[in-house]
């Protein structure tokens, strides 16, 4: 059903409250060191996801071109995608064809972890359709992974651009094979994806009648919003649980960075973090501890998950509870690790941390930070929980060209699909986005979040975490999100309609 005004006065309200105390904050003071994270922004998702579904689709390849922007002969490669038919009322009927925007991993990770469109599929008649993006998962170009990620020529076509018009042309082919050629499509996409969704839908409106992207942070470039804003939101999520729980992981980076200077440092931190093997540098454990903390604000999810860890409800909370909950005497490191052994550990079957597994492949995503993909990031020293740093730009450069041998273009998204203006590029341009984010989201801070037309929607939930709307419905779902989900669907049904009825009024012509 529809939200009263009341409602939206209230998220109105919520969303202004939280983006001037991030407006307002203090300017961050330069580090003496960067924040290890600081190098790349942190991946929209994690690094040891465990698919948690049963869904029933087909797995099947597409021959996809390697450059679409170009007549030059390149070899094609193979794109997964996964599709069901088993709802779908077929193309008399002009069943519509919902297609989720792949991210940045293995695509049936996603298709297992995006519950809200296999539900609602079978109440449209429709088609669902998840195709992988390329040089992730399975849809690896030039045969093998060692050879599309060798170099800076191989990997020159791993871009969002590309990945777009390859769900372009996949939809467009099949709906011609399946003579669906007048069936509409809704695009779906959370985090990355979801950028990508409402992308494709400004990029190609003849293909898409409408996108739901959820958690998409299409601000989070240049200087459209503020650079503290992602940590800063992650800070609040620890202090709004606890101050003291706030305070101790951040004066921890200090405790660390102190530790490792001892003669046995390494060593004693290792063992106080039960590291896999010998740690090589307080910064590779502070990158880790970083991550964590990002991602425990991503899921802080009102019930327990299996998204990126497994993990219970209110996952701060229970993070703080072991900080602040600690015996009289345990020290700030042991007290960190209590912590952090929430996230990592919370079923206790973990015997030693490995700090750079990567089982679904998102090192891709590296690449496309240094090149398009410029989110620049920095810590405040008053604000934020994590070491003070400013973004500097150079030193980003530089990293990536001693990485990959390339020049990242930080202007180039912006370029391509806007953002400075978004409203006014959105209200002069596009028509049926749903833009969804939860405010416990620290990618929210990038997101947008007030209406822009009345086809173009912002729903803000204060409570909400990383696209929990496109999460699989629970017995334990709050009423805000069972109302959320209802609001999208209504907008859904709405688009859809509104279709059936502009190919009524042409066929009578």
């Amino acid at each position: 059903m529809a939200k009263p005004k009341s409602f939206d006065l209230l998220l109105l309200i919520a969303v202004n409250v939280i983006v001037a105390a991030i407006l307002t904050s203090s300017p961050p003071s330069v580090a003496a060191a960067a924040s290890p994270s600081s190098k790349w922004a942190p991946r929209f998702l994690g690094k040891f996801s465990r698919k948690t579904e049963q869904i029933r689709y087909e797995t099947r390849n597409f021959s996809q071109r390697l450059d679409h922007f170009s007549f030059s002969e390149n070899p094609r490669f193979s794109q997964r995608y996964l599709i069901s038919t088993e709802h779908w009322v077929g193309p008399d009927r002009l069943g519509p064809i919902f297609l989720y925007c792949g991210n940045e991993g293995d695509i049936a990770w996603f298709a297992a972890n995006t519950g809200f469109v296999w539900e609602i599929a079978p109440q449209f008649g429709a088609m669902v359709l998840f195709p992988e993006h390329r040089y992730y998962g399975k849809s690896i170009p030039y045969g093998s992974r060692e050879e599309a990620y060798r170099n800076a020529t191989t990997l020159a076509y791993l871009t969002a651009e590309q990945a777009l018009a390859d769900f372009a042309v996949l939809i467009t082919e099949l709906k011609r094979n399946f003579s669906a050629e007048d069936c509409p499509v809704v695009l779906f996409g959370g985090s990355y994806g979801g950028m990508l969704a409402s992308w494709m839908r400004l990029k190609y409106p003849h293909i898409a009648i409408g996108a739901l992207a959820s958690s998409a942070p299409i601000l989070q470039f240049e200087d459209v919003v503020p650079k503290e804003i992602f940590y800063d939101l992650v800070s609040n999520d620890f202090k709004r649980e606890s101050t003291s729980c706030f305070n101790t992981i951040k004066e921890s980076w200090d405790v660390i960075t102190a530790e490792g200077e001892k003669n046995d440092g390494l060593l004693q931190l290792t063992k106080t973090f039960r590291i896999c093997g010998k740690l090589k540098s307080t910064e590779d454990l502070m990158d880790w501890l970083d991550s964590a903390y990002s991602y425990l604000a991503m899921v802080n999810y009102p019930y327990p998950s299996n998204f990126l860890m497994p993990l219970p409800g209110h996952p701060i909370r229970e993070v703080c509870k072991k900080i602040d909950g600690s015996p009289v005497g345990t020290s700030t490191l042991e007290r960190i690790f209590r912590g952090i052994s929430v996230y990592y550990n919370y079923t206790g079957d973990v015997e030693c941390f490995k700090l750079d597994d990567d089982p679904h492949g998102m090192d891709g995503w590296n690449w496309q930070a240094c090149t398009e993909m410029v989110m620049p990031m920095s810590s405040g020293r008053d604000t934020s929980m994590f070491p003070a740093y400013d973004f500097n730009l150079s030193a980003y450069q530089e990293q990536c060209w001693k990485d990959f041998g390339v020049r990242p273009r930080p202007r180039w998204i912006t370029t391509e699909f806007g953002g400075h203006d978004i409203k006014a590029d959105l209200e002069r341009f596009g028509s049926n986005i749903i833009f969804s984010n939860g405010l416990l989201d620290p990618w929210s801070g990038g997101g947008v979040l007030q209406n822009i037309s009345e086809s173009i929607v912002a729903l803000v939930a204060p409570e909400g975490a990383h696209h929990i709307d496109l999460r699989a419905s629970t017995n334990e779902d709050p009423d805000w999100l069972v109302d959320l989900r209802a609001t999208e669907i209504k907008l859904i049904k709405g688009w859809i309609g509104d279709y059936y009825q502009r190919k009524r009024k042409v066929s009578d012509i």
